[in-house]
C-alpha cells in the first residue's frame, strides 16, 4: 500500500457564541468568539507544517445553519490557503450546518469536495506523486434532524485494493450526552469494511475501536464546562503495510477546566481566599500563554460551608476573581487569563456522618438514600428524576433540566442532601432532633 498522511478533523463550531457566560467584559466575550477562528488557524498552519495529503472534516463546520458572513469568509480564505499547498479537503455536514440550512455555498474548488444528501465517493490522491491512496466515502445532513441509519448506505469498493475512509456524522453506540442522529453502532460500521471511520458529533476525541479504526476527533475548541481539556484534530499516518499512527495535535486557544478545590482544614474566609488564589495561580502556571476558564468544584467539609452555603461568601470571591481577570484583559494580556465560571457546591457541614448514617431519624434515612444513590447509578437516576418530576411544568426550569448534564443532575442531589442537613442540624439545635 502506498503511505500517505491526513488530519482527521470536526465540529469546527465557526462563530459558536459562547452562550450563557455571565459577567464578561467585552473585551473577553470577544476572545472567546475569538477562539474558534483562531482554531482554524492553528489547523490550517497544522495541516501545512505535516505536510499531509488531505484533510477530512466531519460536520458541524459551522456553529448554526445561517452562518454568519465572517464564519463562510474565514472558511474560504482556509481552503484557499489549502489549495495553495496542494492539500485536498473533504468534507461533509452535520446537523448544525445542514445542505437545507440558509447558509452561503462554499466556493467550488478542484481541492474542495463536499459530500450531498447521498453517499458518495472521491479518489484521494498523494501530494507528492499523484499516485491513488484512498477512496473517501461520506454523507451530509440534508435536514438538521436525520435520525435513520445512514451508515447502512455505505459499501465498501470490493474491487478496490486502496484504503478506505468514511465520513460520518453520528451517534454510535447511542451516546447520552448527545441527540441520536443518524444511530449506528460500532459493529454496524466494523462490518462495512471501510478501513477508517472518520466521525463527528460528539465533541470528545474517543477512539471507539482499532482495525478498522472508528474513531471521533472531537471538537477543535471547547464551548462550555461539557468540553472540557485539549481539543484538536488527529494526524493520520497510514504506513505501507495499512498500520496506522495517529497523533493528537492541541488546537484550542482557550481551554476549559472543571477543578476541585477542598474547605479540609480551613475555618475563615481569609484562608479560603488564599487556597483559591493557589489554585488559579497554579492554572495561570500551567497555561500561561493561553485563555483557561474554570469552574471550580467545592468538596471537603469544615465550618466554612455554612458561610459558602449562605452564598455571598462564594458571590462575593467569585467576583473577586472576575475582576482582577477583566483588569488583566483590558491591559491587552490574554495569555495566563483564568476566568471563574462559577463555584459549585458539594461540601459539607462537619459531622459525624457514619453516625447519622445508623440513626434512626429523618436526616439518618436522608443520608442513606443519598449515599445509595451515590453508589448506584440506576438508583440516583431514578431519585432525581422523581424529585424533578414535580418542577416539570415551568418552563424556564423545564429548558434548564433539558440541557443539564447527568453529572450536574448528581451534583444537584448531593448539594439538596447538604443544605437538608444543614437545615435540619439547625432545626435540631434549637429544639431537638425529631
Amino acid at each position: 500500500m502506498t503511505p500517505f498522511r491526513f488530519i482527521h478533523t470536526a465540529d469546527l463550531h465557526l462563530d459558536s457564541k459562547f452562550a450563557g457566560m455571565k459577567g464578561l467584559s467585552d473585551s473577553i466575550r470577544q476572545h472567546l468568539r475569538e477562539s474558534t477562528f483562531t482554531a482554524l488557524r492553528h489547523l490550517m498552519t497544522l495541516a501545512v507544517a505535516e505536510q499531509v495529503d488531505f484533510i477530512v472534516i466531519s460536520g458541524d463546520i459551522y456553529d448554526a445553519a445561517d452562518s454568519s458572513l465572517r464564519a463562510h469568509l474565514s472558511l474560504q480564505a482556509a481552503f484557499e490557503e489549502l489549495g495553495s499547498h496542494g492539500i485536498h479537503v473533504y468534507l461533509i455536514h452535520g446537523n448544525h450546518d445542514p445542505l437545507d440550512g440558509p447558509r452561503l455555498q462554499i466556493k467550488k474548488a478542484e481541492h474542495v469536495h463536499v459530500f450531498g444528501a447521498e453517499v458518495e465517493s472521491y479518489i484521494a490522491r498523494r501530494r507528492s506523486d499523484q499516485q491513488e491512496v484512498a477512496v473517501i466515502s461520506g454523507i451530509s445532513y440534508p435536514t438538521s434532524k436525520v435520525t435513520e441509519n445512514t451508515a447502512m448506505k455505505f459499501h465498501r469498493d470490493a474491487e478496490s485494493s486502496l484504503f478506505h475512509i468514511a465520513i460520518h456524522h453520528a451517534n454510535v453506540d447511542g451516546d447520552p450526552v448527545h441527540e441520536t442522529y443518524s444511530p449506528c453502532t460500532r459493529k454496524e460500521l466494523e462490518a462495512t469494511g471501510y478501513d477508517y471511520w472518520a466521525l463527528g458529533h460528539i465533541h470528545q476525541r474517543r477512539v471507539i475501536q482499532e482495525y478498522p479504526h472508528i474513531v471521533y476527533a472531537g471538537n477543535i475548541q471547547g464551548r462550555s464546562v461539557k468540553e472540557t481539556g485539549p481539543k484538536g484534530c488527529y494526524v493520520v499516518e497510514v504506513l505501507e503495510d495499512a498500520s496506522l499512527v495517529m497523533n493528537f495535535h492541541e488546537l484550542d486557544s482557550v481551554r476549559w477546566f472543571r477543578e476541585e478545590i477542598s474547605i479540609e482544614g480551613i475555618h475563615n474566609e481569609d484562608e479560603w481566599r488564599i487556597r483559591v488564589e493557589d489554585k488559579v495561580d497554579a492554572i495561570r502556571q500551567l497555561r500561561p500563554e493561553e485563555m483557561s476558564i474554570v469552574r471550580w468544584i467545592v468538596k471537603g467539609r469544615s465550618s466554612l460551608h455554612r458561610a459558602l452555603e449562605s452564598g455571598h461568601v462564594a458571590d462575593e470571591l467569585e467576583q473577586e476573581l472576575r475582576r482582577r481577570e477583566i483588569a488583566r484583559a483590558e491591559s491587552g494580556s490574554f495569555g495566563g487569563l483564568v476566568w471563574s465560571e462559577s463555584l459549585s457546591l458539594q461540601s459539607g457541614i462537619e459531622i459525624d456522618r457514619a453516625d447519622i448514617l445508623r440513626e434512626d431519624s429523618f436526616l439518618g434515612e436522608m443520608m442513606r438514600l443519598e449515599f445509595q444513590a451515590a453508589k448506584e447509578d440506576d438508583f440516583g437516576k431514578e431519585l432525581v428524576e422523581k424529585a424533578l418530576a414535580q418542577l416539570m411544568s415551568n418552563r424556564v426550569i423545564r429548558r434548564i433540566i433539558s440541557e443539564s448534564s447527568e453529572q450536574e443532575r448528581q451534583e444537584w442531589l448531593h448539594r439538596a442532601g447538604e443544605l437538608g442537613a444543614v437545615l435540619l442540624l439547625d432545626n435540631a439545635a434549637d429544639g431537638g432532633r425529631k
